[in-house]
């Protein structure tokens, strides 16, 4: 489990697509300090496992599934990636429950700058924007924000709306995202345990018969 603190901006090494998969490797000399092969790190949000190490980098498989629903697919060498470790036992909750688990992608639609911060705008998807609430959690490129606002479109996305800090701008990828770039998105998981607990049973029968 992450909380959304990110300790690392770390930079792909390279990205060796597969038929149906990728190898990537990533540099950040912070979160390999202690890793081992088999420990897991979020990379831009996603949890993936450590397979092979160097000195200030590791190497991790990315599946199909991954590619599909994440940025990742798209990364490049010299690409800026957030990196976190899992949070230990004894570890300091500073975010939100955060599973590693990209559940898709938004797209960065506005940036309003202030004095020493900015609004970032981004578009979520239909099938995500229903457990976003304002005020509510959201990670984004791995990083837990608080919803600051939220605009419910025709088509049935939303417009999320969140407030980036200097230390927020200056060590995570959120202060490099353009407009039309991408951001993968994590919504939060009581929001979904919750839509699954109010939904009609499913009955004996059906539950046998999907079988």
């Amino acid at each position: 489990m992450f909380t959304g603190i990110v300790e690392e901006l770390g930079q792909v090494v390279e990205l060796v697509p597969g038929e149906d998969s990728a190898r990537v490797t990533v540099r950040g000399p912070i979160v390999t300090a202690d890793a081992v092969p088999g420990a897991s790190i979020a990379v831009n949000g996603v949890c993936l496992t450590v397979v092979e190490l160097s000195t200030d980098s590791f190497t991790a498989d990315v599946m199909a599934e991954t590619l599909h629903r994440s940025s990742l697919r798209t990364a490049v060498p010299g690409a800026r990636v957030n990196l976190e470790r899992p949070l230990q036992a004894n570890g300091r909750f500073g975010g939100h429950v955060v599973q590693g688990h990209v559940d898709g992608t938004g797209t960065v639609t506005e940036r309003v700058p202030g004095d020493r911060w900015e609004l970032v705008r981004i578009r979520i998807p239909a099938e995500l924007s229903r457990y976003v609430v304002a005020k509510g959690s959201i990670t984004l490129d791995g990083v837990s924000l608080t919803v600051a606002g939220l605009g419910d479109q025709p088509d049935g996305s939303s417009i999320v709306t969140v407030s980036l800090i200097p230390e927020t701008l200056s060590r995570t990828t959120l202060g490099l995202r353009t407009v039309g770039e991408p951001v993968n998105i994590e919504v939060d998981v009581l929001a979904k345990y919750v839509e699954r607990l109010t939904q009609t049973p499913t009955t004996t029968e059906e539950t046998v018969a999907a079988r």
